[in-house]
């Protein structure tokens, strides 16, 4: 589990075909304190450390994964929101993430309002209904606030130090960004499906 709290910013520096996708990426966290094995969320996709050196760790991605993702367009020099995973104790400043990436979302539009920058995202499929003003979406692993809602699209504001610590400063309209819907919305959304199926 995460908590949408981008702690590093990475960077795809090797990328190979053996079967899965091996992706390479750099860090600056210190890699003796994190375990093989380990997930770390990059850009929102929970991934296992599967080799690692001193300012570095190996994942293995596989077709499924690459095809409910983003991770189809990473190419080496790709920056990355990185989240080690959540461990008991420790503050939850965003929300709930769970690292399952149910789609790609599209930067429709990017406008400053003051110092902050508004963002206008497409949902992907049917998950517009799962996005609520006033509730959390997890894009690119960063834990959001959404502003308002208009059937698929929906928007949200990102202040100067989110932009300055995350990829959100470099995004463009047209971007594909990995989109997780809150868990609580998930479970919410399911009790109503179930209760009209039950009649």
């Amino acid at each position: 589990m995460f908590t949408g709290i981008v702690t590093d910013l990475g960077e795809v520096r090797a990328l190979e075909h053996r079967g899965d996708l091996r992706a390479r990426i750099g860090t600056t966290y210190d890699m003796k304190t994190v375990d093989m094995g380990a997930s770390i969320a990059c850009d929102g996709v929970c991934l296992t450390v599967v080799d690692m050196g001193d300012d570095w760790f190996d994942v293995d991605i596989s077709a499924e994964s690459v095809s409910k993702t983003n991770i189809g367009g990473w190419e080496v020099g790709t920056r990355l929101n990185l989240e080690r995973a959540l461990k008991v104790g420790d503050e939850l400043g965003g929300h709930i993430v769970s690292g399952h990436v149910d789609g790609v979302a599209e930067i429709l539009r990017v406008e400053d309002e003051g110092d902050s920058t508004r963002f206008t995202f497409r949902a992907p499929g049917d998950f517009g209904r799962f996005v609520a003003p006033k509730g959390s979406v997890a894009l690119n692993g960063t834990s959001l606030t959404v502003n308002e809602v208009d059937g698929s699209e929906f928007g949200v504001n990102i202040i100067p130090h989110t932009k300055d610590v995350t990829t959100w400063g470099r995004a463009r309209a047209g971007d594909r960004v990995n989109f997780e819907i809150d868990t609580l919305a998930r479970y919410v959304a399911r009790l109503a499906d179930w209760q009209g199926e039950r009649g």
